[in-house]
């Protein structure tokens, strides 16, 4: 059966041979394995997708060979410096196209990297055309009801955690009814506490919060590991997202950071993505997806 599908140019000297060798490879194409004889040599370059394609209706096509890119704008900058070097900004200015709408409903330009030899670059309007929307969640938090665990050891991170999270939450839409916090003596009681919650049934979303600073002994590492451990066991055996923000720091300055000083709150990060994950849950429930395509 058909394998695949090549298309070849045959180059009328070796010096257009070179010269489409090198803008093809200046624009990014990815090169394939050339081959050498005596008398002749190739230089294939690959493609994820390729097609062969018969029209009837269209009376003038820009070229031959047409490429779908992504990020045209982008190509058609690195072919314009290509050119300029290649054959001087004059030159480069009759062999090559602006980017321009098509008949269509795509954006497309067109390069002579030999005269007479034109290449058209072209991509849809709309990036989504062809490709399946996905699933994915939204941050409107809205008539959920979530859980923040927070462990009072480390009170002076755990606290700005737990601000964070609320901000996130309240940000979102989420109203202070719809809120339980539940206080714990210290991270390894997190995950009995989480669970707990989670099993309940009673809250769409849990959130962990919680600091473990090093110190001098292996206490950090036998904590650490069994608290993300219970953490992601009571999310995978209930069902419900858990939003993980517990600090696993080195020192008091790193952990403060983390908790709103300099490197963003992780108890807002954390409740922003439980949000996001209650979300994607209803809807991989219902099999609703986000349509995010321009209208």
């Amino acid at each position: 059966m058909i394998k695949g599908i090549t298309f070849v140019h045959a180059a009328s000297t070796a010096a257009v041979y070179d010269t489409l060798r090198r803008f093809f490879s200046a624009i990014g194409m990815e090169p394939g394995r050339s081959w050498e004889t005596d008398t002749s040599r190739g230089a294939p370059f690959l493609a994820p997708v390729g097609s062969f394609e018969l029209l009837d209706g269209m009376a003038h096509l820009p070229a031959e060979v047409l490429i779908e890119v992504t990020a045209i704008d982008d190509v058609h900058r690195a072919a314009k410096e290509w050119l300029e070097q290649a054959a001087g900004k004059q030159e480069a200015s009759r062999r090559l196209s602006n980017v321009t709408p098509t008949t269509w409903k795509s954006l497309a330009f067109t390069i002579e990297p030999v005269p007479g030899i034109p290449f058209a670059f072209w991509q849809w309007e709309d990036p989504l055309r062809g490709k399946p929307l996905a699933i994915e969640g939204d941050l409107s938090a809205a008539g959920m009801r979530f859980a923040i665990v927070v462990a009072r050891w480390n009170a002076v991170i755990t606290d700005r955690l737990l601000q964070g999270a609320l901000d996130g939450l309240l940000r979102s839409g989420a109203s202070r009814e719809q809120i339980e916090i539940v206080r714990v003596p210290g991270a390894w009681e997190i995950p009995s506490a989480v669970r707990a919650l989670a099993a309940s049934k009673r809250f769409d979303g849990v959130i962990a919060l919680g600091c473990l600073l090093r110190g001098e002994t292996a206490h950090y590492e036998a904590i650490y590991n069994e608290v993300s451990r219970g953490i992601g066991q009571s999310q995978q055996e209930t069902g419900v997202p858990h939003g993980f923000g517990v600090l696993t720091c080195e020192t008091l300055e790193q952990a403060l950071n983390r908790a709103g000083i300099k490197a963003g709150n992780k108890g807002f990060e954390a409740a922003v993505a439980t949000i996001e994950m209650v979300d994607v849950h209803r809807r991989i429930a219902t099999g609703a997806v986000t349509d995010r395509r321009p209208a």
